[in-house]
């Protein structure tokens, strides 16, 4: 019952004191699972953000989900879950009850200015860290290096693309490379 309580409390943390949205949480998620607490590993976790990236749902609920259903099963799931989501939801609550124009007020747009470009940096964290640990083969830098410079584009030109497409198509060229150079062989010489 211990990894519950301590499931629930660490992402509830991360949901309370993490402005910003998924990819903010990223950073602070492997700090904590990854780094501190031993969790899940760091190929997990990046596996994981893949795979919460492409599913239904914020990517920081759905990393939330499988960290705690890795260390607990469906009630760590459960937990972790939550502990992400009632912070946020209470917030909200709160702010919604108390006051009609919230974000008028000339402090509290100010102090949101300020949180953008915080949240712009935690963002710009969690990807170095990724690519800084990433595997160093060709392949994955050439399709990451491309992405970027597409979806840049994408941004500074308006043009009307969805980011699935872009995976799907990174998606498409990496098993068609695959495919065409055969599977890696194994520690023992054979293929699998």
């Amino acid at each position: 019952m211990n990894i519950i309580l301590d499931l629930f409390l660490t992402f509830a943390r991360i949901g309370l004191f993490t402005f910003g949205g998924g990819y903010a949480m990223i950073s602070m998620i492997e700090n904590i699972c990854v780094e501190r607490k031993k969790w899940i590993t760091h190929d997990e976790m990046m596996n994981v953000t893949v795979i919460a990236e492409s599913t239904p749902g914020p990517i920081a609920i759905n990393c939330a989900t499988f960290t705690g259903y890795k260390k607990a099963g469906f009630v760590g799931a459960l937990a972790a879950t939550l502990g992400m989501i009632v912070p946020s939801f209470l917030i909200i609550y709160l702010i919604s009850m108390c006051l009609d124009n919230f974000l008028e007020l000339t402090v509290i747009a100010n102090a949101f200015n300020g949180i953008k470009v915080a949240v712009g940096i935690l963002i710009l964290d969690a990807a170095i860290t990724m690519i800084k640990k990433m595997q160093k083969k060709k392949l994955p830098g050439t399709i990451m290096i491309c992405s970027c410079v597409v979806m840049l584009c994408i941004n500074i030109f308006a043009w009307n693309f969805s980011s699935i497409s872009l995976m799907l198509i990174a998606a498409a060229v990496s098993l068609t490379i695959f495919i065409l150079n055969g599977a890696p062989e194994q520690k023992g010489g054979a293929k699998k």
